[in-house]
């Protein structure tokens, strides 16, 4: 691709192609993996601001329901990462270790809050107000099944003609780079018709 497109918000989906009815829902099918995946990262995409939304909206309530609880786990994670970004970058030691084991850094940072917010008494609060709209997300990008404009949206995304958040987020955990060939594929059948 020679010029990267400009990064955009998707437009918030109305409220009945979010949620149009039980015909639109269905059970994925658990035995094809790369389908069931193929049709979470297609709803992830389409539906993104939709699951902002959401996201902020669960976030608000939990967070109205115990804010100091909130406020304290918030700002314990706030810290623990600015720090650990601090010490990333002026520590050699941790700087290394950050290098060599990304996943294992992330993990450390995690556990550490977790740490000191059980210490602080907020962990179901915080886990709540996470957790809650993840699964939420999840449930409804696996089940909801998708339409011509949510495919169209995806290969056009996959292309590189349009970026989003989003397809920025799943492009690096590695879940856009194998479907690119069927895009790419699709789109050349497309136009040679």
């Amino acid at each position: 691709m020679g010029q990267m497109a400009k990064v955009e918000l998707t437009p918030l989906r109305p409220w009945d192609d979010f949620f149009p009815g039980a015909e639109r829902f269905a059970k994925p099918d658990v035995k094809d993996l790369a389908k069931w995946n193929n049709r979470v990262v297609s709803n992830l995409l389409y539906y993104q601001t939709n699951y902002l939304a959401l996201a902020i909206v669960v976030f608000l309530i939990v967070g109205f329901l115990n804010p100091v609880g909130m406020f304290t786990a918030m700002a314990v994670v706030s810290c623990v990462f600015l720090g650990s970004v601090w010490a990333g970058e002026n520590r050699a030691v941790i700087n290394n270790f950050k290098r060599q084991n990304p996943t294992a850094f992330v993990i450390a940072v995690m556990v550490a809050s977790y740490m000191l917010i059980s210490l602080l008494g907020s962990v179901m609060v915080f886990m709540t107000a996470i957790t809650l709209p993840l699964a939420l997300i999840c449930a409804h990008a696996s089940f909801r099944l998708r339409n011509m404009k949510n495919k169209l949206e995806n290969k056009i995304e996959g292309a590189g003609l349009k970026r989003s958040p989003m397809g920025i987020l799943l492009e690096a955990l590695g879940q856009q780079e194998e479907n690119l060939h069927k895009i790419q594929s699709f789109l050349e059948g497309k136009l040679k018709e």
